[in-house]
């Protein structure tokens, strides 16, 4: 595998980070919630966070005889709950689980890991992994599981000779998983078919999420940018050409009508419910959501996994991962590491959960020739033009206060994409400064 370290500059000046170090620098880094000398550790995690780490601090506690306690919180909450406490320099819990675009924002309270990361373990991560763990030069993240999004087919469909037949006779290739946009683009557009003869569509190609950004940045990198909506300096590129292509690209669906209505709405949540129901031959998902098809659905047992289809820059996508984090003002920063370290070492118990996910190569490699999603999953994190989004505090508020709204805009249909991107992109320059 390419495991070469692709570096990037990820020091974004970033309002609130003064307030946060202020914050540290009154209050302190000593004494957590808990006796320093005591062995118990309290993680914070969110739901799926839980999941993920029950059989690594099961394997732990059994080892070392110390105790794991989970303060398990909603993803809003969690991020409420770790920024209010780190801004006042003190901390409840010893270790938490961090979502990748928080790490900038909170890394001012968070303790180096530089010791565990070392090159022994820097070879066993991805290269985007490495990259967004560091903020300034400093580990103060470790990897414990990752997503990134894969093509999800139905193989009953495209193994059926009389789809087969049809399509070749259309397109005049064999049916087969598309490999690039143009292919998607076609195989979307026959597999829109009324099934049922009632003179409607019940089945499409594929759907457009107009409710969610990840996808569409993935787009943009397969349109050759070497960024997504801002550059290593904080500099606003999300109306250049390359993202304008990924745009048109995402909504091109919609304009073909061969994605399912209501696109402007449609979520994460909305698109496993209609793949999950026998709605769609195709879509392109989180690799997770193989291990959550219920065993009553159409697509049980009939599901293909391969990479995103590339774009003229060729094939990227973006990371979703998670990070085992140390507050500075927990007493127990040995112990905390000796867990994080144990996790790292022990990272393919990750796998055997509802989510069936690790972070490490090793781990990965492990389970990839059995499960088609972590074999497209590793495929995508390996890939040259994979990276982490950009490395800015004011990350999540670009989402939700341009990014969603800009997609929702583009995916109802008949929009002027360069005008959205024009706008979108004065909105981020205002709250970039």
């Amino acid at each position: 595998m390419n495991m070469s370290c692709r570096r990037k500059n990820t020091a974004v000046l970033v309002a609130g980070i003064t307030a946060l170090s202020l914050g540290l620098a009154g209050c302190g880094a000593g004494g957590g919630a808990t006796d320093s000398e005591s062995n118990e550790l309290t993680v914070l995690v969110e739901s799926g966070g839980r999941s993920e780490l029950t059989p690594i601090k099961d394997a732990y506690e059994a080892e070392t005889g110390n105790k794991i306690t989970f303060v398990e919180l909603p993803y809003d909450s969690l991020y409420d709950r770790v920024n209010t406490e780190l801004s006042a320099g003190s901390a409840s819990y010893d270790v938490a689980a961090l979502d990748a675009i928080w790490l900038s924002a909170f890394a001012p309270g968070l303790t180096p890991l530089d010791d565990l990361i070392t090159e022994d373990v820097q070879s066993d991560l991805f290269p985007a992994l490495i990259d967004e763990a560091q903020i300034d030069g400093k580990f103060i993240g470790a990897p414990v599981w990752t997503n990134a999004q894969v093509l999800f087919y139905r193989t009953d469909l495209f193994s059926d000779p009389e789809q087969q037949a049809a399509f070749e006779a259309e397109f005049g290739r064999e049916l087969t998983p598309p490999a690039t946009w143009e292919e998607y683009m076609e195989v979307a557009k026959f597999f829109t078919q009324d099934t049922d003869g009632d003179g409607s569509f019940d089945l499409y190609g594929t759907d457009v999420k107009g409710a969610v950004e990840t996808e569409w940045l993935a787009l943009i990198l397969q349109a050759g940018a070497k960024d997504m909506v801002l550059d290593a300096d904080g500099n606003v590129t999300i109306n250049d050409e390359f993202h304008k292509a990924a745009l048109d690209a995402y909504i091109a669906p919609v304009e073909a009508g061969i994605a399912p209505a209501g696109a402007a709405q449609t979520d994460w949540a909305t698109a496993q419910n209609a793949f999950n129901q026998g709605q769609l031959a195709m879509t392109r998902f989180w690799a997770h959501a193989y291990t959550q098809i219920p065993a009553d659905s159409p697509a049980a047992g009939n599901v293909g996994v391969v990479p995103m289809p590339a774009g003229p820059g060729g094939f990227g996508a973006v990371p979703g991962a998670w990070y085992l984090t140390i507050p500075q003002a927990t007493g127990k920063q040995e112990l905390a590491k000796e867990f994080i370290a144990y996790a790292l070492e022990h990272n393919e118990l990750g796998l055997d959960t509802e989510l069936g996910l690790a972070a490490t190569v090793s781990a990965l490699e492990g389970a990839s020739a059995e499960r088609p999603n972590i074999a497209g999953l590793m495929e995508a994190l390996d890939a040259e033009g994979t990276q982490p989004r950009p490395a800015t505090a004011k990350w999540q508020q670009i989402v939700d206060s341009v990014l969603i709204p800009m997609l929702q805009e583009a995916s109802a249909g008949g929009a002027d994409t360069t005008a959205l991107l024009d706008r979108a992109a004065e909105q981020v320059e205002e709250i970039m400064n």
